[in-house]
């Protein structure tokens, strides 16, 4: 005979940067405009990579806005609320539909507190605080007018948070500074080198 089992610890990653997707969808519109449509997405157990309509990479400050509002949104808590109703209803509850995706006549709605509300069928987690944290990993082009965001949460988000704090931490004492001073430090350091080439 055969036995199935659900990978529980597999299914929780999952889930976790599952939400963390709808999150970050709602980030993007609300930061970049509501011209934002996702355009493919990986919602795998170690990462999530999100591709949206945009033209322009992320400069710094969006980017650091996107994880703000995320990472706020997962703090806030918010229950997870799902509903089952009519198509058009759920537009008119504010649910946002995927272009191009065909739905039946009645649609599951999820709701995430006041920071998301999407039409999806998958799982999800009970509250937005169980995602821990979001860290945006690497942001690319990936076709003519469509952007591309990889990202990392809960255990995974909090690794590699920790794995560049080593790694700022070697470059500060390659440096000889605090990890607060790397950046004047660096740049004391260019500015002599460009001196000396100056003067050579």
């Amino acid at each position: 005979s055969v036995r199935a089992a659900v990978d529980a610890s597999r299914r929780q990653a999952i889930v976790l940067n599952h939400s963390a997707t709808h999150l970050l969808h709602a980030a993007l519109r609300a930061v970049l405009g509501t011209h934002v449509q996702q355009k493919g997405s990986l919602v795998a157990p170690e990462r999530l990579r999100f591709d949206y309509s945009h033209t322009a990479p992320l400069n710094a400050a969006q980017r650091a806005e996107i994880e703000t509002r995320v990472n706020a949104a997962i703090r806030a808590n918010h229950a997870t609320e799902v509903r089952h109703m009519a198509y058009q209803q759920a537009l008119d509850f504010g649910a946002m539909a995927l272009f191009g995706e065909k739905y039946g006549d009645e649609v599951r709605v999820l709701r995430l507190g006041e920071a998301s509300t999407e039409l999806c069928g998958g799982t999800h987690v009970a509250r937005t605080g169980d995602i821990g944290l979001f860290k945006i990993i690497a942001e690319t082009g990936v076709a003519a007018g469509v952007r591309r965001v990889e990202a990392l949460t809960g255990a995974a988000a909090l690794a590699w948070v920790e794995q560049e704090e080593r790694r700022l931490d070697a470059v500060a004492q390659l440096l000889g500074s605090a990890q607060g001073e790397v950046t004047a430090r660096l740049e004391a350091l260019l500015e002599r080198q460009r001196k000396l080439e100056r003067e050579i």
